[in-house]
């Protein structure tokens, strides 16, 4: 395990249990989490993003934010589904967020999951094309923002500009070098796994994906980074991949983590349905003891696959109690664990 981060939903409710209430306090929290998680050692802060719900959504002034306020820790986020998204906008918003981190923005995309509203995507003002689905549109939308970020110029300047050109064709601006091979897909199945690989991204896999052969989750989520690894290869690129995956995981350390999440490490995978036609599994959460923590995520095929783990977070626990979530497995979980 070569990177440790957390991933966090942004969630808020003006409930008086939660510590986060309002959008401003999830993107306040989300910026001091960062810098606490940079001060602990963390390799990463991960937001995830939902449209038309109490989490966090549009990500790039968090990411901006996040980036002003840290000097080592990659940015990023899983993900953002590309349903919504304008490519060419996009590609200005992340390559000024990416420049304004020096590089560390590590940007999690993919067709989205299951939503609060039908078909939302329509609000933002795009719908598939004829003979389209919408992931199929997610799918177009992300190789136009790949193809973007590859720096090349393809608009025709204005033969009388406001402001003076450089030669040639235009591109959008501001470019990011090096942001095109720092582009990761969210995939829920060995297909797009396979897909993201011949693009060349790299690849997210979350706590979820397509039940495909009935195997425990980590075992399906095992062979589906290998299948991606095995695409990578044969598509002939001239980098390394990377590979993360997300875990809800809670070291048991005083009477208040045992009363959060001491029941919660007792089950095992779930499977449910997507929609009427995608049937999924759901990996458990681990909470036990350290020790118990490294015996049983040493079990887990998929996270000794992986080069990077996304630490879910409880949000709406607060700042403190989160950081103390995160110092539990730096410090006594994750260096058995190979991190360091």
């Amino acid at each position: 395990m070569k990177k440790i981060g957390f991933l966090s939903f942004g969630h808020w409710t003006p409930s008086p249990q939660s510590a986060t209430r309002s959008a401003a306090d999830a993107l306040l929290q989300s910026i001091e989490l960062a810098v606490a998680a940079e001060e602990l050692g963390a390799d990463g802060a991960y937001f995830r993003v939902h449209h038309f719900a109490r989490q966090l959504s549009a990500p790039f002034p968090l990411l901006a934010a996040v980036a002003a306020r840290t000097k080592r820790i990659e940015i990023g986020t899983g993900v953002i589904d590309m349903r919504y998204e304008n490519p060419l906008y996009m590609a200005e918003e992340a390559g000024a967020a990416d420049l304004i981190s020096g590089g560390r923005l590590q940007l999690g995309i993919s067709r989205g999951s299951p939503e609060q509203v039908v078909d939302g995507w329509r609000y933002f003002g795009y719908q598939p094309a004829e003979e389209e689905n919408d992931a199929e549109m997610g799918r177009r939308h992300t190789e136009a923002l790949l193809d973007v970020l590859r720096g090349e110029g393809f608009a025709t300047p204005h033969p009388q500009p406001m402001f003076p050109n450089p030669p040639g064709l235009l591109r959008p601006e501001p470019f990011s070098a090096g942001l095109r091979e720092r582009i990761w897909w969210g995939s829920g199945s060995n297909a797009t796994a396979i897909w993201a690989a011949k693009l060349g991204m790299n690849l997210q896999s979350s706590t979820l994906k397509d039940d495909e052969t009935g195997e425990p989750f980590h075992i399906q989520q095992a062979k589906q980074i290998r299948a991606y690894r095995d695409a990578w290869q044969a598509a002939g690129h001239n980098r390394e991949p990377r590979v993360s995956v997300s875990r809800s995981i809670f070291a048991l350390m005083n009477d208040t983590d045992r009363a959060y999440f001491g029941a919660s490490g007792q089950g095992g995978d779930q499977v449910g349905y997507l929609d009427e036609k995608t049937r999924a599994i759901f990996g458990r959460s681990y909470a036990a003891e350290p020790e118990q923590l490294v015996a049983q995520l040493a079990q887990d095929e998929a996270v000794a696959e992986a080069d990077t783990l996304l630490l879910t977070i409880p949000n709406q626990l607060g700042v403190d109690y989160c950081s103390h979530v995160l110092e539990a497995i730096l410090r006594h979980v994750a260096p058995a664990l190979g991190w360091r």
